[in-house]
């Protein structure tokens, strides 16, 4: 089973059952799980970016930290679901 990088409707984790790492679902997780990682970067930057200027007001702070908190999440969610796939004696 593979945790995908999306949640249902009720916001319960969504799970793939395939053993093929080729197949549609596996591939479109693949590149969700890319984007997710991209985007988590551009945000880390532009969290950086806003904790140098100290001229930021907290409405500036609050939306760094809102998007860190959204960015992190997605990045834990990939971290998971690639360490449930890893096999077993490779651990």
């Amino acid at each position: 089973m593979r945790l995908l990088p999306w949640t249902g409707t009720d916001g319960k984790p969504c799970y793939l059952s395939t053993d093929d790492p080729d197949s549609l679902l596996s591939r479109l997780a693949d590149d969700i799980e890319a984007a997710q990682l991209a985007s988590a970067e551009q945000v880390q930057a532009g969290a950086e970016a806003v904790l140098r200027d100290a001229k930021a007001g907290e409405r500036a702070l609050r939306f760094a930290l809102v998007r860190a908190l959204e960015s992190l999440g997605d990045v834990l969610r990939v971290a998971v679901s690639r360490g449930e796939r890893i096999p077993e004696h490779e651990v």
